[in-house]
């Protein structure tokens, strides 16, 4: 099979830049798109700053750091999409936005074999897709944050979606370095089908008064021997994208363990939405 030589991503925030660093990396031309040239420049602040992490753990040499960021090209047109034969969507995790996004790609791409991926981590494939005039090549590629780090990689096929682009989305997996898990098109997937309720059972113990979180994600540290505690890491996540994936876990199943605790709301619409925000369950420096 052919190797993805000219790869597309929209959206350059903490997945987008993570994409775009690994598929750098790993050899690739790379086009990002975001919505306007701060934007733009923003990410490739984002990317350079990972690079030059690279380097200084020695994980980098200066040559490779170079290789990487001239391969790497920023627009905040679509239509500069036209020659890439593959693009991943990595903009918010809104069913609204990302369709918008899908659509106006579908017509940006020339090539009508490109594959376009979304790196959704909840909302069903085939909504995405049939705002296309290729379904068959929409494809869902959950990725991990933070990218660089984590291998995993779920590959979500529509009820549309070819084997053919099945297997080519799962060898880019593979040209990135990454392990790839088929999942079912059903919100939440594999990962955080089971991962979301035990997240938000950690928020609904804080907001209990049953637990303080250093105590619940110390526990589960070291107790259960998980890298991170649950509330350390919806800080890492998100909690506006936690809150998002759990509201379309709901809205597709109706189940109470995947609703959105009070306290989360709370505290989205409060501005506290963890690392990013520099406060969530903990307060972090800049």
């Amino acid at each position: 099979m052919n190797p993805v030589t000219r790869l597309g991503i929209v959206g350059c925030g903490l997945m987008g830049s993570g994409i775009a660093e690994v598929a750098a990396r790993s050899g690739i031309n790379v086009l990002v798109a975001e919505a306007t040239h701060d934007a733009a420049e923003a990410g490739r602040r984002r990317i350079t700053a990972s690079l030059d992490q690279g380097v200084r753990r020695g994980k980098l040499s200066e040559e490779q750091h170079d290789q990487a960021l001239a391969r790497l090209s920023f627009t905040h047109d679509l239509g500069n999409m036209a020659d890439r034969q593959f693009v991943i969507e990595a903009v918010a995790e809104n069913r609204d936005i990302k369709s918008d996004v899908i659509r106006a790609l579908d017509k940006a791409v020339e090539d009508d074999t490109a594959i376009l991926a979304t790196n959704t981590s909840s909302i069903p494939i085939v909504d995405l897709a049939v705002a296309t005039e290729r379904p068959a090549q929409v494809i869902g590629m959950h990725f991990f944050n933070p990218v660089p780090v984590q291998q995993l990689v779920e590959l979500i096929p529509a009820l549309t979606t070819t084997e053919e682009t099945v297997e080519r989305t799962r060898h880019l997996a593979r040209q990135l370095g990454k392990q790839a898990i088929q999942a079912p098109d059903r919100s939440g997937f594999v990962v955080n089908a089971l991962l979301v309720p035990y997240l938000l059972s950690a928020v609904r113990m804080v907001e209990a008064g049953s637990a303080a979180p250093d105590d619940i994600d110390r526990g589960m540290e070291l107790g259960c021997a998980h890298p991170m505690g649950p509330l350390r890491l919806l800080d890492l996540i998100g909690l506006d994208t936690a809150q998002a994936v759990a509201e379309s876990m709901y809205e597709e199943f109706k189940e109470p363990l995947y609703a959105p605790p009070a306290l989360l709301r709370r505290m989205v619409a409060a501005g506290h939405l963890g690392r990013k925000s520099r406060r969530g369950f903990y307060t972090y420096d800049a």
